[in-house]
């Protein structure tokens, strides 16, 4: 039964997810056929990793985490207890966002030196154009933090789909932006690259007002915060603060993995932010997903006092996680190189660009199974209420990962960074595991058992498979529309392989 709760709400999820990702990836095309990979996208990615790193430790992070539990329990107490904490905490995040973009405009030249290395803080062109774009973008981080909330609010009600669906309307307008105002902007005299900033300015505020809209619809009108609900916002701003760290620890080791391939070469950051999408993207589908809708279900159960129901619905995410994550991380591993050709090898994105981008994109796929599994085990310590554990085991995956990028930087070179964010989620999840074992008194077949072994196996029999076929039908000097169809069927036979051979060991046990 809980298995099959979040799987349908997590299909759901997926499916709006899905297209908002695909959308991503053609954002993406239209970038690097733009702008290829150069000053212009490394000081693009670097201004918009600050309004994004601050989001998603602001609000899709901590906020998120340690909102939902306290929703749900409030709302089950009446609907318009559930209103009144959300507008309350809607302001407390408007004032907190708005006042830190501002400070950004204001100082922006000082956080792009702190965020960036001093051979890229040197750069004639890359560092001016950064602090023009970070200024422009300042604001997003409003948009995008109270947009995170009502997503967080509308999935609590089991409103999945259509939130779910409205990264797609920013992605349309940063599309619309770089195939359309770059030019414009550059026929009036001013630099192409301030497309991109205007383009995530106006996606965030159009993406806020959808869900605005969504959740005015479900009845959650503006209402005025009584004792009990300054009580709970205490409880939820108490929680965020202690967490921040304790679901942060993705963002913090890529602005690390950031600010040290500023000091490799005009290229790097780029190189590793077009890795960075096309590694989310099964993440951002199948384990955001999962992770959305286990928290929401785990939440209501643990609150009501049904703990083998809410381990059940963990056990379910967790199994899923695994199922879905592990075909994904093999087939991006060995199709990393293919893959970045097909997508973006044309315009300004040159085979070096290529070969550098599947480079860091292979680093990064062999652990795509750990983050999807960060994305469910993370929250959950606030439903537990448990939140400063997650922080300490946070800050030890954020120094193991600082660690091991300074040190071997120099001779791994770009590969380092992330592998050392890799490396650091596998030991962040591993001790969620240890935890999360000792506090639901869980046994440790709950976490490696058959599932995970059926899974496993599966997938390792289906990686040999697709090398071996990859190997031998995928031709990187074919013309694009052949090389799409041999790595298209190559990924088809991977996942029929996997799903073929999955169903024969479940079988076999039944």
């Amino acid at each position: 039964m809980e298995t099959k709760k979040v799987a349908h709400s997590s299909a759901k999820m997926a499916l709006a997810t899905a297209t908002g990702r695909l959308l991503g990836l053609v954002r993406e095309l239209a970038l690097a056929n733009t702008f290829g990979a150069g000053a212009a996208t490394d000081a693009f990615a670097l201004a918009y990793r600050i309004p994004n790193m601050l989001r998603d430790l602001l609000a899709e992070g901590a906020l998120s985490s340690s909102f939902v539990p306290i929703f749900v329990k409030e709302h089950l107490r009446g609907k318009a207890r559930g209103a009144s904490l959300f507008w309350a905490l809607f302001l407390v995040l408007l004032v907190m966002t708005g006042l830190i973009s501002i400070l950004i405009i204001l100082k922006a030249e000082t956080v792009v030196r702190l965020l960036t290395s001093e051979s890229f803080s040197s750069d004639p062109e890359a560092f001016p154009l950064t602090i023009t774009l970070t200024k422009i973008m300042a604001p997003f981080l409003c948009f995008v933090s109270l947009s995170a909330l009502m997503m967080g609010v509308l999935n609590s009600l089991k409103f999945f789909f259509i939130p779910a669906l409205s990264p797609a309307l920013f992605n349309v307008v940063m599309i619309l932006s770089i195939l359309l105002l770059t030019d414009a902007l550059a026929a009036r005299g001013i630099p192409a690259p301030y497309a991109l900033g205007l383009g995530v300015l106006l996606g965030g505020f159009l993406q806020f007002l959808l869900l605005l809209v969504l959740v005015l619809y479900q009845g959650l009108k503006p209402r005025m915060a009584g004792g009990p609900t300054l009580k709970a916002l205490g409880t939820v701003v108490k929680n965020m603060g202690i967490g921040t760290l304790g679901v942060a620890a993705t963002q913090i080791n890529v602005l690390v993995s950031t600010i040290l391939a500023t000091g490799i070469g005009v290229g790097a950051v780029s190189w590793l932010t077009y890795a960075f999408r096309l590694f989310h993207l099964p993440i951002g589908v199948l384990s955001v997903s999962v992770a959305g809708s286990n928290l929401v279900h785990f939440s209501e159960a643990w609150k009501k006092g049904d703990r083998p129901g809410a381990c059940g619905i963990l056990k379910a995410g967790y199994d899923l996680s695994w199922m879905t994550a592990l075909p994904g991380a093999i087939l991006l591993f060995i199709l990393a190189e293919p893959s970045v050709k097909i997508l973006f090898e044309r315009g300004a994105f040159d085979a070096t660009d290529r070969e550098m981008t599947a480079l860091g994109l292979k680093a990064y796929a062999w652990s795509i199974p750990f983050y999807g599994l960060y994305k469910i085990l993370a929250p959950v310590f606030f439903s537990l209420d448990k939140a400063s554990v997650g922080v300490f085991i946070s800050l030890g995956s954020i120094g193991l990962n600082i660690l091991f990028c300074l040190l071997l930087v120099d001779t791994l070179g770009l590969v380092a960074l992330p592998l050392g964010t890799g490396i650091a989620m596998v030991f962040n999840v591993t001790l969620q595991i240890f935890f999360l074992k000792k506090f639901l008194r869980l046994g440790l077949g709950f976490f490696v058992g058959k599932q995970l072994a059926f899974s496993f196996f599966s997938a390792l029999f289906s990686g040999v498979t697709t090398f071996y076929t990859a190997s031998h039908l995928i031709d990187l000097r074919a013309p694009l529309l052949p090389l799409l169809g041999q790595t298209t069927l190559t990924a088809l036979w991977g996942l029929v392989v996997y799903t073929v051979g999955l169903k024969l060991l479940v079988k076999n046990k039944a």
